[in-house]
């Protein structure tokens, strides 16, 4: 019994590892879209780069939502409603991103 749950254990912590290391990488991929170390500071950032944080930016609440908060084993009406919410925070930030830009 004792090397069943040391085994169900290890994956646990795997996939934990394995996912924090996947949301820092997407991380650095924010960082370079975002250019933060670039001159340009005041500058808006181009379409394409606010789309490329936009989506990592889903794809990395999602994997917390569902890895960390434990929705992946949930009912499918809880991941439903939190990914729901997630992604109308995030087209709300989009099109105030888009309002931005018209104006």
């Amino acid at each position: 019994m004792g090397d069943m749950k040391t085994t169900g254990g290890d994956s646990a912590t795997r996939r934990l590892l394995v996912t924090w290391a996947v949301l820092m990488g997407l991380t650095l991929v924010s960082m370079a879209s975002a250019r933060l170390g670039s001159e340009a500071r005041l500058e808006a950032l181009p379409l394409w780069s606010a789309a490329l944080l936009l989506a990592t930016t889903f794809f990395k609440a999602h994997r917390v939502l569902m890895v960390y908060l434990g929705l992946g084993v949930s009912t499918p009406a809880w991941r439903g409603a939190f990914t729901g919410l997630t992604l109308f925070t995030l087209l709300l930030v989009g099109a105030g991103y888009l309002v931005a830009q018209a104006a």
